[in-house]
């Protein structure tokens, strides 16, 4: 069995390689997040993306175009704009201050004809494009699918093989879950994926749905999804069609229950007398609700009836309060709360 790495693990690991001057190949299923790790490690170190879809270039796109010098009667070849060669200035950002370098993101890397994957070697292994030093401050990353995945993957010749270090991407629920409260994702998303985690990644390379949930297809539920207060069955076909129609049809029937919850003004005007229920879906639904909808002005009363749900969901709850409102920490209602509750909270 392969050893996998989770988000954290693949970053500080790519990170490492590029330190050491080596070049890292990550392995991973579609819709995983790979591209946006390498994004993010850019991000970081003020490095320009150049993100090249191998399994769209013909050899030449990486060794250069042929021409006749006329000076010395012979054909030499010239390199696309795509790569930053010696000698070239370093990348400028939005406001127009230098950069650092660029990461070159060689992305569908075993989806690429072999005759392409030959031409790549060059540029990962001698930094070069045709007879053309790459810059010196070009680092290089590989991407692309796993063969078990059914996704267009040619094998790889085991020269390129030896000469990368290969990473294996994992999914882990929590890492996700951490991103999607940092960015704002919708509550109704990741309540019910605390509800149900096996939800988060369904993935059958034999299956003839024309997509699936993952993680790059959540985060697509999210942008559609932010402006409807109500999700009716008119919008099946749309969420269908962006993560399969049985995690379509669970996921609408989960945001139904929201319908009968009580409202937060509900809640807040009555914390201790609304009644709790035994359902354990209808508790994620309402703690992230909760969670979602607390802030200073009610945070008081969504403390109490917080303190009243069974002990996995106060812990659910304030999780999710502790990622997505940090500010409230502080306030003497949750700290209260955290400092009765600090062994099972951490």
């Amino acid at each position: 069995m392969e050893m996998t790495v989770n988000t954290a693990e693949a970053r500080e690991s790519i990170i490492d390689c590029i330190k050491a001057g080596l070049v890292p190949m990550l392995h991973g299923s579609p819709g995983i997040g790979k591209s946006s790790i390498v994004k993010s490690i850019a991000e970081q170190f003020n490095l320009k993306v150049i993100d090249l879809r191998l399994s769209q270039c013909d050899p030449t796109d990486l060794m250069g175009f042929p021409f006749i010098n006329k000076e010395i009667n012979r054909a030499e070849y010239t390199p696309l704009t795509t790569f930053p060669l010696e000698g070239d200035p370093l990348p400028k950002d939005e406001a127009g201050n230098d950069m650092e370098g660029w990461l070159l993101l060689l992305d569908e890397f075993p989806s690429a004809p072999l005759s392409v994957q030959a031409a790549a070697y060059k540029l990962v292994l001698d930094h070069e494009v045709g007879l053309h030093k790459l810059h010196p401050k070009v680092a290089k990353v590989c991407a692309g699918n796993k063969q078990t995945d059914n996704a267009i993957v040619n094998r790889m010749g085991t020269a390129m093989q030896s000469r990368l270090v290969h990473l294996e991407l994992a999914i882990d629920f929590n890492q996700f879950l951490k991103w999607a409260y940092d960015t704002s994702m919708d509550f109704r998303i990741t309540s019910y994926l605390n509800f149900k985690p096996e939800a988060l990644h369904v993935f059958n390379p034999q299956s003839d749905d024309h997509t699936y949930p993952c993680p790059r297809t959540w985060e697509f539920v999210h942008k559609l999804i932010s402006g409807w207060s109500n999700i009716d069955n008119a919008k099946r076909p749309l969420l269908a069609g962006t993560i399969g129609q049985g995690a379509a049809i669970e996921f609408m029937s989960y945001c139904s229950i929201y319908k009968d919850l009580p409202t937060i003004a509900q809640v807040v005007k009555a914390p201790l007398e609304i009644p709790i229920s035994e359902e354990p879906s209808i508790m994620y639904a309402m703690s992230g609700s909760v969670a979602n909808h607390i802030d200073k002005t009610n945070v008081d009363a969504l403390v109490k009836y917080i303190d009243r749900l069974p002990p996995e969901f106060q812990i659910v709850t304030m999780q999710e309060i502790a990622r997505k409102k940090q500010e409230l920490l502080a306030t003497p209602f949750i700290r209260n709360w955290m400092l009765k509750n600090a062994k099972s909270m951490f």
